[in-house]
């Protein structure tokens, strides 16, 4: 045995080097997490640097229709917070006043805040466009799904009831689904969500076809995937862009064709601020208070132009 070893400072030192080696791995372990945290703060800053350079580049056409429906997206979430005006109780003495500080967009007949309607009815238009959008999406979906990943006579059947749908005047066909129904909002929009049934089905099966052809479809199907589980994780994903862009073309449709059962009276009942309902309340002042017809009219053109815009972007970045 060496002096070194057998002394009690060589003893130590044999004793004292474990816990070195563990104090060298920790510093070791702690350099090598700390890039992470580090570089955590530049990685947000870059993710947001790129999303406003992003924003910058877009249209501003573009910006305007996401801007459009954002503010009546908040009217129908928080709708005190834009008016302090009671959209359903006139106010005596001030019927069919124009514009002004006071009232932003009038009043009407029996003295109720113009604005204030047109704000409270944001969140009937769109909840019932967002049903109809829903229904159609679901059920035109599932139709769609069923006929282009069977096909044979089953997509023949689906197909040929599609047809049908499609060979019924939508404002006719929404018509006769509220007789059934019953008037109301919901029933409306159920209607409308009817309607757009055909066109959802249509498109997706088109896109189910088109996928089932591709390469890593046929590779999965080869290597013993079950058909329920290609269809779903492969099949459907892969199909749904176009779709996405269809249901916010469908979402102003929505908007347009619930105005239209309101203004004809088979959408919600007085006094509900529904815009439909809206414009054809002011249809009879049009000569003496014509800012209100105008001013749902307006709005509903808006909505209607911004969700088309956007769809028409959505479809130009999926070709």
């Amino acid at each position: 045995m060496s002096a070194s070893t057998s002394s009690p400072a060589g003893l130590g030192a044999l004793a004292a080097e474990p816990a070195l080696l563990g104090a060298a791995r920790g510093a070791a372990s702690a350099a090598v997490q700390a890039p992470p945290q580090r570089l955590a703060a530049p990685r947000r800053a870059a993710i947001f640097a790129a999303a406003l350079q992003r924003l910058r580049a877009a249209p501003l056409g573009l910006l305007l229709a996401w801007g459009v429906l954002a503010l009546v997206a908040l009217w129908a979430i928080a709708p005190g917070l834009f008016t302090s005006h009671n959209p359903v109780l006139g106010m005596a003495g001030q019927q069919l006043q124009a514009p002004s500080a006071a009232h932003w967009l009038g009043t009407d007949a029996l003295g109720r805040d113009s604005y204030a309607r047109l704000v409270y009815g944001a969140v009937h238009s769109l909840s019932g466009a967002f049903v109809a959008v829903s229904v159609g999406l679901v059920l035109g979906s599932l139709l769609g799904l069923v006929a282009g990943a069977t096909g044979g006579w089953v997509e023949d059947v689906v197909m040929r009831i599609v047809d049908v749908l499609l060979s019924v005047p939508s404002l006719l066909l929404s018509l006769s689904v509220i007789i059934i129904l019953g008037f109301g909002t919901v029933n409306a929009a159920l209607a409308v969500g009817v309607v757009s049934v055909a066109s959802f089905a249509r498109l997706l099966r088109s896109e189910v076809v088109r996928v089932r052809r591709s390469d890593y479809v046929e590779a999965a199907l080869g290597s013993g995937g079950r058909f329920a589980a290609v269809l779903w994780r492969h099949v459907l994903p892969n199909s749904l862009t176009s779709v996405i862009a269809l249901a916010a073309l469908q979402f102003g449709s929505a908007i347009l064709a619930i105005s239209t059962l309101g203004f004809l009276g088979y959408g919600a009942p007085p006094p509900t601020p529904e815009w439909g309902l809206l414009i054809a309340e002011g249809r009879n002042y049009i000569s003496t208070a014509w800012w209100l017809t105008a001013a749902p009219g307006l709005l509903v053109a808006a909505v209607v132009l911004a969700a088309n815009h956007i769809s028409a972007d959505l479809t130009r970045r999926r070709a």
